[in-house]
This record gives C-alpha cells, sequence and structure tokens, in this order.
C-alpha cells in the first residue's frame, strides 16, 4: 500500500458509519434544500446589499439575508410554544422539518410516512450555533434605550441563550433524547454533526437530527467590520484579490440513522457519514495557524475515523471565507492532506456567505446534495476566466458544476473557526448496494 493511500490515523481503525436519510436548508436562496441546489448549481450570489439588517454606519453594506417570513407571529413561533420566536430558532426548526419528513414521511399523512415510525426517546438532537436570539435581544435594548419603537417586552430574550435553537427543534419534533447545543465559532455545525455521530456509534441513539442555526444580528456584523475581515464588495475565496468574508444566516439540518436502522430497509440513504475529525491550532485568537497545522490534523483525522484514504477524496467544500490569512492556511493543508492526488475544491461561502456557526452544517447539506447529483457545485465567482493564486488551490471549480471523477466518492466538509477549533467531516456517496438493514455498517 502507498503511504499517500494508508488511512490518515495511527490505528487504521474502521468504526460505523451514519446514514444520512433526510437534509433541510435555510439560506437566502429560499426556505428548502431545493433552493439551496438550485441557487449552488447556478452559481449566483445570495449576497447583496443588505436590506433587513441595518447596515448604516458600517464599511460594508454586503450581506446573505434570508427573507423574512414573520417568525414572529407565524407558524414556526406557535410551534415552538413562543409569542415571539427567533429568527434563529425559526430557521433551525424549519430546516428540520423539512428534514424530518424527508427522512420519516410528513407528519400527519401516515401513508407517506415510515412503517415504523421511529421512538421519540431514542430522537437526539444535535445543534450548532453562535447568535441564537442576539438580533432580538438588540431590539429589546433598543426599545429600552428608545432607539426602537415598541415596548420592551421580556418575550424578546426567551431565545438570548445559545441552546435557543436546538431547543426549538426538539419542542417541535417532540425529540425526547438528548439535546446538546455547540458553540465553537465557525466549527459548531460541524462538531454538532461529529457530536451526533459519536452519539449513533454508541448506541445512545437510534435517530440523531443535527445541523446549525444562526442569524445576522449587529454585534457580528459590527465586530468583524472592526477586525476589517469583511471584503465590501462580494467576497472571492481562494481568488489572488481576495478581501475578506461576506456574512450571512441560515440553517442546515441533517437526520442521520445508525447503519441498522430498520428505515434502511425501505429507502436508500442520501449518503454516509463516515467520519470526522477536530483540532485546536492553539496558535492566535482569530488567525489560523499559517500552515494550517490544525486544519490538517482535522482533516486527517475525519479520514482516518471513516477508514478513508486520501485517493478516495472526489472533491472538498472548503471553509473557503475569502480572507486572505484562512485560504493560504486551508490550502497548504488541503495539499499535504491529498499529496499527489489534486482534488476539486469548491466553497459555498461565495454564493451564500459565512453562516457563522451554521456554515458547517449548511455546507455539509451541500456537500451531500454533491454527492447525491455527482457533481460538484461551482465556487461563486464574479469573473470565472482568471485562475487562483497559483500558491493556492490549484483546481478550483468555477462557472459551472463539475462532474465528480468515477470511484473517488468521498466529499470532505472542513469549518475552522476563531480561537482555531477546526471540524471536518468526511461523507461517502451512497452506492446501489446500500439497501437492507446491515447496509454501510462498516466501511
Amino acid at each position: 500500500m502507498k503511504a499517500e493511500d494508508r488511512p490518515s490515523t495511527p490505528t487504521e481503525r474502521t468504526r460505523p458509519a451514519a446514514a444520512v436519510i433526510g437534509v433541510g436548508a435555510v439560506t437566502a436562496f429560499g426556505w428548502s434544500v431545493d433552493d439551496l441546489r438550485a441557487g449552488l448549481r447556478s452559481g449566483r450570489r445570495g449576497v447583496q446589499r443588505a436590506h433587513q439588517l441595518d447596515v448604516s454606519g458600517h464599511r460594508t453594506e454586503l450581506a446573505s439575508e434570508v427573507e423574512d417570513r414573520g417568525l414572529g407571529a407565524g407558524e414556526h413561533a406557535a410551534a415552538a410554544g413562543s409569542s415571539r420566536q427567533a429568527r434563529a430558532d425559526g430557521f433551525a426548526v424549519a430546516a428540520s422539518r423539512e428534514a424530518w419528513d424527508m427522512a420519516f414521511g410528513a407528519r400527519g399523512e401516515t401513508d407517506s410516512g415510515a412503517s415504523s415510525p421511529p421512538s421519540m426517546e431514542r430522537v437526539g438532537v444535535f445543534y450548532g450555533g453562535s447568535t441564537a436570539g442576539m438580533a432580538e435581544s438588540e431590539e429589546f435594548f433598543a426599545r429600552v434605550l428608545g432607539t426602537a419603537e415598541g415596548a420592551s417586552h421580556l418575550r424578546l430574550l426567551e431565545s438570548q441563550q445559545l441552546n435557543g435553537p436546538g431547543d426549538a427543534v426538539a419542542r417541535d419534533l417532540g425529540a425526547c433524547g438528548p439535546v446538546e447545543s455547540l458553540s465553537s465559532a465557525c466549527a459548531s455545525g460541524a462538531l454538532a454533526l461529529g457530536a451526533a455521530l459519536d452519539a449513533l456509534r454508541s448506541g445512545e441513539i437510534d435517530v440523531a437530527v443535527a445541523g446549525g442555526s444562526d442569524a445576522l444580528c449587529q454585534l457580528t456584523y459590527a465586530g468583524f467590520n472592526s477586525l476589517r475581515a469583511v471584503d465590501p464588495r462580494p467576497s472571492r475565496p481562494f481568488r489572488a484579490d481576495r478581501e475578506g468574508l461576506n456574512l450571512g444566516e441560515g440553517a442546515g439540518t441533517l437526520v442521520l440513522v445508525r447503519a441498522d436502522h430498520p428505515r434502511l430497509r425501505e429507502r436508500a440513504p442520501l449518503a454516509w457519514l463516515v467520519g470526522y475529525g477536530a483540532s485546536c491550532d492553539a496558535h492566535h485568537m482569530t488567525a489560523p495557524h499559517p500552515e494550517g497545522r490544525g486544519a490538517e490534523q482535522a482533516m486527517r483525522m475525519a479520514l482516518g475515523d471513516g477508514g478513508a484514504s486520501a485517493s478516495s477524496v472526489g472533491f472538498a467544500n472548503a471553509h473557503g471565507t475569502g480572507t486572505p490569512h484562512n485560504d493560504s492556511a486551508e490550502a497548504a493543508a488541503l495539499a499535504r492532506v491529498v499529496g499527489p492526488h489534486a482534488v476539486p475544491v469548491t466553497s459555498n461561502k461565495g454564493a451564500i456567505g459565512h453562516l457563522l456557526g451554521s456554515a458547517g452544517a449548511v455546507e455539509a447539506v451541500a456537500t451531500v446534495l454533491a454527492l447525491v447529483d455527482a457533481e460538484v457545485q461551482p465556487t461563486c465567482a464574479d469573473d470565472p476566466e482568471p485562475g487562483a493564486d497559483a500558491d493556492l488551490v490549484t483546481d478550483l471549480v468555477l462557472g459551472t458544476p463539475r462532474p465528480l471523477e468515477a470511484g473517488r466518492d468521498i466529499g470532505l466538509s472542513s469549518s475552522f473557526a476563531f480561537g482555531g477549533a477546526n471540524g471536518c467531516l468526511a461523507f461517502r456517496a451512497a452506492r446501489a448496494t446500500d439497501t437492507g438493514p446491515r447496509a454501510g455498517g462498516s466501511q
């Protein structure tokens, strides 16, 4: 066996995978996973001048906003038992409902659901995020100060805590298993999926509803402007003229089941979550390690955890923020991990913005869609002709979707955060033989 084909952990141990049987998404492209798929495939941008968030006084004015559906008084608010539901909660509930209905059939429609509905005591929720109800808290204090109209009702603070979105999902679905909320900045969504995989492997649960949700707010918009980490123009991940990121909002949810779950007798999985890796740079409060050492470690751990080799990687859905430091560090890490096996690379952030704590979850959904469609979505670029910086990614997917190369069925989805927190997920495409109760039990 060649060195580059060896699994990336010393133990070379294969661990059980989890089947992805449902996905849901809320992004600037719309309130469904089909909207996300169409938007990413088209190469168009969901980033535009902000019109819901007040960006006056900031050096930038772009954002990737989700079109408001009146969450303060709509069905999602009622479902969560709240008089006013935070936007992040509403995004989480909508994405999770879509994923759940895809996995087990629309609730209340007995002819479309699974023949053996899951025991809700064995369903866990694992959700990441970084803002929760911060936007509503800002509105509360603006009303206290008299800079916004209306009374400062305490209900605006109901979802201020970071566990708000995950708790809202559990209440809406009636999930009675463990509910875990993870907040490690921009790696939160990816790490939540890793926690869900661990819980499934241990036998603690049979079904995991995992993802992340974040909403735009003044705190994060002003903070990233203060750091001068945002680009006044649409972001250009891995391009030579990149200047920073564009902020966004939304949610992504995946429904995962154990490989022996009865539902797999009735339907094939969309894909398999085969492994994950987590690491810390231990380098700087905000900047990544310049050589991407922590990122490399997380990628290698994800491949090793899933018993996958570098030569099986069909593409990488990069963190790809468009900031000078992140992109160069990540490109260096990717080059070391895949070695001579250059892989197509894409970044969803040029299209939907950087969704902070929910980025890893939405990008995991996009990675699953790429495996389902057997094509890599393009990195959004204003001019796809000039090449990326030669020192960065040498095979950046631009312009139109790229068909996946046969036999290379692993998709890597990476998320890197302030403080050097890193998460990487390894997904495998489903195969025609992935049916039956034992499908995908080992990789």
